[in-house]
């Protein structure tokens, strides 16, 4: 049986560390969310033959649902305070506040107001994330938002200036 000791741990002070080590380039962080919704991939100012030789079943007038990944990706140098870049949890709020919330389960063509007018093509929502997400991004850049429409379909977009 072990035997207890009666002595008590002694603290000693050791001289602070840093939290970050200093990076000659950026780090890259991403944050991955879901969301549900439908669409219908549509251009009303050609005929519905056009449509259908365009987009297939994705013209359906009765619409077609997609279970979305979003990927966000921001580009910057960790603190030395906290390591972090941005924190990923502020990160999962800023996206879930930017496209989750006004997305998950909703028609994109009809019910999403900042997507009023766009033919909701995984190209096209990649950008419109985009635009919602840079302005509350508050340390580092967005580097780039990546949507996945299935597992093996998707588009990336890294803002107006492109890839740098």
């Amino acid at each position: 049986m072990p035997v207890k000791s009666s002595r008590r741990a002694v603290r000693t002070r050791s001289a602070p560390q840093a939290a970050a080590v200093p990076a000659a380039g950026p780090v890259y962080i991403t944050r991955q969310v879901h969301f549900n919704a439908a669409h219908r991939l549509h251009n009303p100012a050609k005929s519905q033959a056009w449509n259908e030789r365009m987009y297939g079943l994705c013209t359906n007038p009765h619409w077609h649902g997609h279970n979305y990944v979003l990927e966000a990706t921001v580009a910057g140098h960790p603190a030395p305070e906290t390591g972090y870049i941005l924190d990923l949890g502020d990160l999962k709020r800023i996206l879930n506040d930017a496209v989750v919330t006004p997305c998950d389960h909703r028609n994109l063509n009809e019910e999403v107001a900042f997507l009023k007018g766009i033919n909701p093509s995984t190209e096209n929502l990649v950008v419109a994330f985009w635009n919602r997400i840079a302005p509350r991004i508050p340390a580092g850049r967005l580097y780039c938002v990546r949507l996945y429409e299935t597992p093996r379909n998707f588009a990336d977009y890294y803002g107006p200036e492109g890839r740098r």
